[in-house]
């Protein structure tokens, strides 16, 4: 007899996956709420887990379902090894792995457990993590085109509304990009936020003192002509109650994160949303950069659903993201 676990956000989509894997004839033997897998499960999600064995007679080969495909590093190894070793074997910088165990003594790090080792990473990594802050009077969000500002912008006024059953307004300052400005309207209207379009200093001046909501302003990546662009980034940056996040992709290489950096430092970020987490084989790099630059992590993404890829960056989402723990889209199969 096959038997076989499947893993699934919802009891629908389980049972949907063994119907593709067994038939329609599969016997469920039991289902239960799990933790899920990866650093998701370190922030309390759950997902369903169905055992079911194929019928009797069913002679198919069972196949591992598709997968996000991120190259990982095998098991943290535990038992006597130094923790800067461990860290290092897991992928993490050798220098952040030394930083880390230089807080540890010989006898602590003997003997730790993979989730000792974790959790003193998660430690050292507290000055990267600014999941936790209360919002700014103005939120906002510049990059290149194409890291995902606008669908960022639309998970996070979601989650306010859903979790918190807050509205926060949503500003398009990117009167370059039609396309980008009539998303951002589409989520604001389907979320109930507030929406404004800003083309100017001025109307961006007026947009902040008639609103008494936070506001999340999206900004254009680029444009041939971004002299305006220029100043309202300018004019936020100057602002007292303005906090600018910088979106980069998790796959993005130092050179190309330092150019990012280099080229809107006019609008003096002090965050940086890192996007497309699914996407990147690791980020470990990145964000060791990150921390020695001392730019802290407000928000980490992992896809494209409104509102759920997105994550506060806590430093426990953070350590998770750098050891390459397995994400929920990928916690499909055998257990």
């Amino acid at each position: 007899m096959q038997v076989k676990q499947f893993r699934q956000p919802t009891v629908r989509e389980a049972f949907q996956a063994i119907r593709e894997e067994f038939g329609p004839s599969a016997l469920v033997l039991s289902s239960e709420l799990v933790s899920t897998r990866g650093w998701r499960g370190w922030v309390g999600m759950r997902e369903v887990q169905v055992t079911a064995s194929a019928p009797q007679g069913w002679e198919g080969q069972v196949e591992s379902r598709p997968a996000v495909q991120r190259s990982r590093p095998a098991d943290m190894p535990t038992g006597s090894g130094s923790l800067a070793s461990r860290l290092m074997a897991a992928g993490i910088d050798p220098a952040l792995a030394e930083s880390v165990a230089a807080g540890m003594s010989p006898r602590q790090q003997r003997g730790m457990s993979a989730d000792g080792v974790r959790q003193a990473l998660s430690s050292h990594l507290r000055t990267l993590a600014a999941g936790g802050e209360d919002f700014a009077r103005v939120e906002v969000f510049v990059g290149p085109p194409g890291v995902g500002k606008t669908t960022t912008i639309a998970k996070i006024a979601a989650q306010e509304k859903v979790r918190r059953k807050r509205a926060v307004g949503v500003v398009a300052a990117d009167a370059f990009r039609a396309g980008a400005v009539e998303q951002l309207r589409t989520y604001a209207a389907i979320i109930g936020a507030p929406f404004r379009i800003a083309r100017t200093i001025e109307e961006m001046d007026q947009a902040i003192a008639q609103s008494r909501q936070t506001l999340l302003v999206d900004t254009a990546g680029r444009s041939p002509k971004d002299d305006d662009l220029r100043d309202v980034r300018r004019l936020l940056g100057s602002r007292r109650g303005v906090r600018t996040h910088l979106v980069i992709p998790a796959e993005t290489s130092l050179a190309s994160a330092k150019r990012i950096v280099d080229r809107f430092a006019d609008a003096r970020p002090d965050r940086v949303v890192v996007s497309r987490l699914d996407e990147a084989e690791s980020p470990s790099s990145l964000l060791t950069w990150l921390f020695e630059r001392g730019l802290p992590v407000s928000y980490i993404t992992t896809g494209q659903r409104v509102p759920e890829d997105l994550e506060r960056a806590t430093p426990a989402v953070l350590a998770a993201a750098m050891l390459r723990d397995e994400p929920a889209s990928a916690a499909i199969g055998l257990a």
